[in-house]
């Protein structure tokens, strides 16, 4: 897995000096940029793929969290701050950690860590599933799998013109299902790629079977096309 990339914003320079130094002890944490102000770090994020942010919340001209809602890229945020109540409004937002200054080296190392075991994640993305077809439990490709249906108390995992039945919930399966697949009915979860067209509310497969839109998902199918 290449190295984690990240910037600090800070507007005191002493929490950089901080930064830096626990970074030195980090091998696959890279600072590859600094800010004093929120807006200095937009030509910074257009340009090139940051992974982690260290985002202070108190500073001039837009604040830590007021900038966090501008951003249209992903990555992830430690918010560093010496305030605890913005918190509940840090995670709110899907912060990856909150760490009150002062924070020691191992705290820091804690949250740096957060967000490498979710890059990890990333890189090493789910292939396959198992489910349990009567007393055995078969490993089905992910890329195989042309939708699942709810079926009373089972699902039916639908591959090429064929099924297999697993006494599992419709829910559970949207859980575990990769990108590329989306739930378009109560009953139905399809995978993008194996959708021959749809005509009003039937979406016709590439295996021939039918699926219905359900009406509460009709916006989204459209916006898939």
């Amino acid at each position: 897995m290449s190295n984690i990339k990240a910037i600090i914003i800070d507007d005191e320079p002493l929490a950089h000096k901080v930064i830096l130094k626990y970074a030195e002890d980090i091998p696959f944490l890279d600072i590859v940029g600094q800010c004093y102000l929120a807006t200095e770090a937009y030509p910074l994020l257009s340009t090139q793929k940051i992974d982690l942010i260290f985002l202070d919340i108190n500073m001039p001209v837009i604040q830590g969290l007021d900038f966090l809602k501008t951003l249209q890229v992903k990555s992830n945020i430690i918010l560093t701050t010496a305030y605890e109540e913005y918190a509940l409004e840090g995670f709110e937002l899907q912060v990856a950690d909150y760490l009150l200054k002062p924070f020691r080296f191992d705290r820091f190392l804690k949250a740096v860590n957060v967000v490498r075991s979710k890059s990890i994640e990333v890189s090493n993305p789910v292939e396959h599933i198992f489910i349990k077809v009567d007393k055995k439990q078969m490993q089905i490709q992910l890329s195989n799998i042309q939708y699942v249906e709810s079926y009373g108390n089972y699902v039916k995992v639908w591959i090429d013109n064929e099924y297999h039945l697993t006494a599992r919930t419709l829910t559970s399966f949207e859980v575990e299902l990769a990108d590329g697949f989306h739930r378009i009915h109560k009953s139905y979860i399809v995978q993008k790629s194996f959708i021959d067209y749809v005509e009003g509310n039937m979406m016709i497969m590439k295996n021939g079977n039918t699926v219905t839109v359900g009406k509460n998902y009709r916006g989204m199918v459209r916006e898939m096309f």
